[in-house]
């Protein structure tokens, strides 16, 4: 899989505490952009999280391209509904006569799983060509290809929204393929704003697991999160 960073908000930690603060104070908005040192920003922003002040997070947005991930994959993703998505169509574009498929590590590591698997996600493609052949139109042949089969999407989630995904997204119980993606995506945003994002990640991270009797009981260190 290939995650990249394409956008975010210009100085994020600085627009969302000047959002929050704002709240309180008898200037504007901009005044407080330009005003605020970065210590004041820095306590800003430790109080919005200590206080649950959450909706001055949502000024400050991240755009992602992801390639090389599964059908299987993006079907979770999308479930997240307060972000926004654009996905490489199946019913436009044309697919080479070797497309890709991404592999599971389970499927990989074992021979006979990896042979059947092969010959499962060839079939499939191999009626779809035949169906493409005999004039069935692209939006209808598409219905023989697999979960399997590598895709491309953009995705756009203000830092509420991607707090909420990688506390679900990052945890150990996640699904392989988007845990991958989710903590790609995590090291990014660190990079970029590390006090908005100073103890995202899975819910352990921050203190108790929130998995119920569904822990795997094996708790990230609070420093996995942001390596």
């Amino acid at each position: 899989m290939d995650v990249r960073l394409l956008y975010h908000t210009p100085d994020p930690e600085r627009a969302v505490a000047a959002a929050a603060r704002l709240c309180y104070a008898p200037v504007g908005a901009a005044e407080l952009m330009e005003t605020m040192s970065d210590e004041a920003v820095r306590k800003v922003l430790k109080t919005i999280m200590m206080s649950g002040h959450y909706s001055a997070l949502e000024h400050a947005g991240y755009t992602f391209a992801v390639d090389g991930v599964s059908r299987a994959m993006t079907h979770q993703l999308v479930r997240h509904r307060i972000a926004s998505f654009n996905q490489q169509s199946q019913r436009y574009v044309s697919y080479a006569d070797e497309p890709v498929f991404v592999v599971p590590p389970s499927v990989a590591t074992d021979p006979a799983a990896r042979e059947r698997f092969d010959e499962a996600t060839a079939a499939a493609f191999a009626a779809y060509r035949a169906l493409m052949d005999a004039g069935v139109p692209a939006e209808d042949a598409r219905y023989l290809l697999p979960n399997a089969m590598e895709t491309k999407i953009v995705i756009t989630m203000n830092v509420r929204e991607l707090l909420h995904f990688f506390e679900l997204r990052c945890c150990k119980r996640a699904q392989w393929e988007i845990r991958g993606v989710a903590l790609e995506m995590l090291a990014l945003c660190n990079e970029t704003a590390p006090y908005l994002f100073y103890d995202a990640g899975a819910s352990c991270v921050r203190g108790a697991c929130s998995e119920g009797k569904m822990t795997c009981g094996e708790p990230y260190p609070k420093a996995a999160m942001r390596d």
